[in-house]
This record gives structure tokens, sequence and C-alpha cells, in this order.
């Protein structure tokens, strides 16, 4: 049975969430991982040391989480799956670690606020991504909207899907310390370029395989949305996935903006800096709170598509 806790986390967390009673009570595991590398950076990261120095913390702090991560995911498996239906709770857990229901949730909200207003677009759209709100017109919300959602896909989804279907509990758990760090200190700028090189060399590897899996679910998709094309998804995976400065978000982006004839991408604004950022797909650039919602349509059967795939997955495992 324990073959099926992948689909089962899935169907409760696309179902259920990350209950708000036990968000406000204990906090989310998340924030638990980010408050322990924060820790780890005040006692690490020194003013004035050299490159070479912040790299070699960067490592050992992404040693002490992830190491810390494993033992505590490992010992949690171990204890469930000495209990009867410990599949269950070991699901449950799970479940935690993936971002269904809170992705589309977020998402849904930005184009309902630009139904009310740009300003109030603006504002939704800050909460899930990290460039300038206030420089962005109608369509650079649903654009930003539009890309959060389909990179989110992958790495709050998908790659959290893979890393529980290959290594259970442990796998899940890691991979959601890595992406969490690597969202906190994989920057390029002055204070992480270096301390933060193993956290984004890290995020790029375990991201690897599930980004390209997400354009072909993404693909398969297409077929059951009314105007989305699946061969244009894979068209512009193919020819603009390698575009992108990041090895593994262009995919998922890609897929995305050929599935639904868009063109996302493009300039940005992050604190004041401009960044040019290249095209992916060569469709509607002008886009709106209908668009949003013809992604939404698409990332919805997306996750279908995905329990599917992981049912028949979980049966060859346990009939094998």
């Amino acid at each position: 049975m324990h073959a099926f806790i992948a689909p089962l986390a899935l169907l409760l967390e696309r179902w259920l969430g990350y209950p708000p009673a036990i968000l406000a009570r204990i906090g989310h595991p998340v924030m638990w991982m980010g408050n322990l590398l924060s820790w780890l950076e005040a006692r690490l990261y020194r003013v004035g040391q050299t490159p070479q120095q912040r790299r070699l913390r960067g490592v050992v702090a992404m040693l002490l989480l992830t190491g810390l991560t494993l033992v505590i995911a490992v010992v949690t498996q171990q204890i469930l799956r000495l209990i009867p239906l410990g599949f269950v709770l070991e699901a449950v857990l799970a479940t935690a670690f993936l971002a269904q229901k809170e992705l589309g949730r977020a998402v849904q909200a930005v184009a309902d606020a630009l139904l009310t207003s740009l300003d109030a677009g603006r504002g939704m759209v800050s909460h899930i991504v990290g460039r300038d709100p206030q420089q962005l017109d109608t369509a650079g919300v649903s654009r930003a909207a539009i890309e959060t959602l389909a990179e989110s896909t992958s790495d709050g989804v998908v790659a959290p899907w893979f890393w529980l279907v290959l290594l259970g509990l442990p796998g899940i758990a890691i991979y959601k310390a890595i992406n969490t760090a690597d969202s906190m200190i994989g920057h390029k700028n002055e204070r992480y370029v270096d301390f933060g090189w193993a956290a984004a060399r890290l995020d790029d590897l375990v991201n690897l395989l599930p980004a390209r899996l997400t354009a072909v679910l993404v693909t398969m998709a297409c077929f059951f949305v009314p105007g989305a094309s699946p061969s244009k998804a894979w068209q512009a995976a193919l020819r603009d996935a390698g575009k992108h400065r990041s090895p593994n978000s262009g995919w998922p982006e890609a897929a995305f903006a050929g599935a639904l004839g868009l063109s996302l991408g493009g300039p940005r604004s992050y604190d004041g800096e401009v960044i040019d950022l290249p095209t992916m797909g060569q469709g509607e650039s002008v886009l709106g709170p209908y668009h949003i919602a013809r992604a939404l349509d698409l990332y919805r059967m997306t996750l279908t598509v995905l329990a599917v795939v992981s049912l028949l997955v979980a049966l060859g495992m346990a009939l094998g």
C-alpha cells in the first residue's frame, strides 16, 4: 500500500490544502525550514569574508539544513511504517510539501482583484512574485500571475511529487528544504552570489527532470482543455525553454505559453532594476483576467493528468 502514498497525498492536498487552523497554531514546515536557514545564516555569514569563505559556509548551511531534514523525515517515516495504516499518515504529512490548492487560490485571487481595479491586482500579485508590482500594467500583472502559475506547477507540485515517488517522505522533505533555501538565498546579488551558490545549484539539479516532466504533463493536459494546443505547447517548450536564464523554469513557462497562444517573459523590474528576459511563446501579449482564467483551466487539468499518472505509477509499483 505504500505505493499509493503519492496519489493519496495529491488527492488530499488538492481537496483540503494546508488547514488554516494548523497554520495558525504551529506554522508550516516550510516556515520551520526557513527559520532554521535564517538561524544558520546569522551564525555562518559575516561581512568581510572572502567569496571562497562564503561559498564554503553556504555549503555547510545546506548540509546542516538538508541533513537535519533527512534525519527527521527518515525517523518519522520509519515510525509511521510500523503502525497500521501508517502510509495514510505519511501521505497526510506529505501534503504539507505540495501546493496545488494554495497556488490555484493565489492566482485566482489576482484575476479576481484585476476585475476590481489595477491597484487591487498589483497588490494581490505582489504576494506571489518578486518583481516590482507598481511597474506593472494590467497585462504585466496578468503575465506575472501566469508565469508564476506555470513555474510553480513544476516546483510547487510536480517536483515534490516526483521526489515523493522516488524517495518517499524524506525525498519530498529534502526537496522542499532545497527549494526553500533557493528562494531565500539562491540569488545573484552581492550578499548571496557566493553564500547561496550551493542552494541555487542544488535547486537546479533537483528540478532538472521535474521541469521537463511538467512540460510533458502540460502538453498532455492540452488534449482535454478547449482551445489549448498540445502541439504548440511542446514546440514552444523545445524552442524557447533554453532561452530562459534558469535551466528549468523555461520548460513549464514555455509550455503554458505555447498551449494558450500567449507571449510570456520579457523585461521585468526587480527593486528598481530592469532585467531583460527572453520571450516564451509567440502569441498574445496584451493579457488580462480572461487569460489568467484560461491558464488556471490548463493548470487544473494538468493536476488531473498528474493524479492519473501518479495512480498508474502506483499500480505499477504495487503489481511489480
